[in-house]
């Protein structure tokens, strides 16, 4: 990426969001205007969505509703707080959060890395699909929800129901755990799976955590197939 030695500073509160986006979205791969900063985002919604360009656009305040989704190749830094459904379905890059993050942070997210720096609500990585999510704090309840492939790391506590009807995902907390969802149990950690989570803490900025912290929850894989003992969890 060829980058800018200075960003292309964008107010918000002047220049329409259609207008940025008509511009992000127009990029060549071999632009050379690669670096953007936004300010005064006002929390506004969809803010930096659909990007597929390997730019870096840093937003100076707190946004709205799905923030950085369907994101590919680009690195997104939020420097506030984030609305429900921030980097929903990104497929690659990564997005991060200096702040707390609303509910479904990472919904559906295919791949790249979300980090967020403070707390993230309810259903953090809901249907993640491969996305690896690092929260700094904790997450709310239901995080994790039928989560198919991916790794979610949470270095506080997460809320009631964690992980319920999950599928192939991992998720590693460090704190507590107030309840486990359907068909999810804690699991003992290999050595890959030490490997995966040491790389994702490393790579989030806080490999300072101890990986030998952390507890491992996964799939029981009883629902797999529908069996009349088990409708009760469906």
């Amino acid at each position: 990426m060829n980058e800018n030695p200075h960003p292309i500073t964008v107010d918000l509160s002047r220049v329409a969001l259609r207008d940025l986006h008509n511009e992000l979205h127009g990029l060549s791969p071999d632009s050379n205007r690669t670096w953007w900063h936004l300010v005064n985002p006002r929390g506004a919604h969809s803010i930096a969505v659909g990007l597929n360009a390997p730019v870096v656009v840093s937003i100076e305040g707190h946004v709205g509703y799905y923030a950085a989704g369907m994101n590919a190749l680009a690195r997104v830094l939020i420097n506030g707080n984030a609305g429900p459904g921030v980097a929903e379905n990104m497929m690659s890059g990564e997005v991060r959060v200096a702040g707390d993050a609303s509910m479904a942070a990472g919904a559906s997210g295919c791949g790249g890395l979300l980090v967020i720096d403070g707390n993230a609500g309810a259903r953090c990585g809901i249907s993640m699909k491969g996305v690896d999510i690092v929260v700094r704090g904790s997450v709310g309840h239901m995080s994790a929800f039928m989560a198919q492939q991916g790794n979610l790391v949470v270095c506080g506590d997460a809320g009631d129901a964690l992980g319920d009807s999950l599928y192939e995902a991992r998720i590693f907390v460090r704190g507590g755990v107030k309840s486990l969802g359907a068909d999810c149990e804690n699991k003992p950690m290999d050595n890959a799976d030490r490997a995966i989570l040491e790389d994702l803490l490393a790579r989030a900025g806080y490999a300072g955590l101890a990986a030998a912290e952390f507890q491992l929850y996964g799939s029981a894989r009883r629902l797999y197939h529908f069996h009349v003992d088990n409708a009760g969890s469906y």
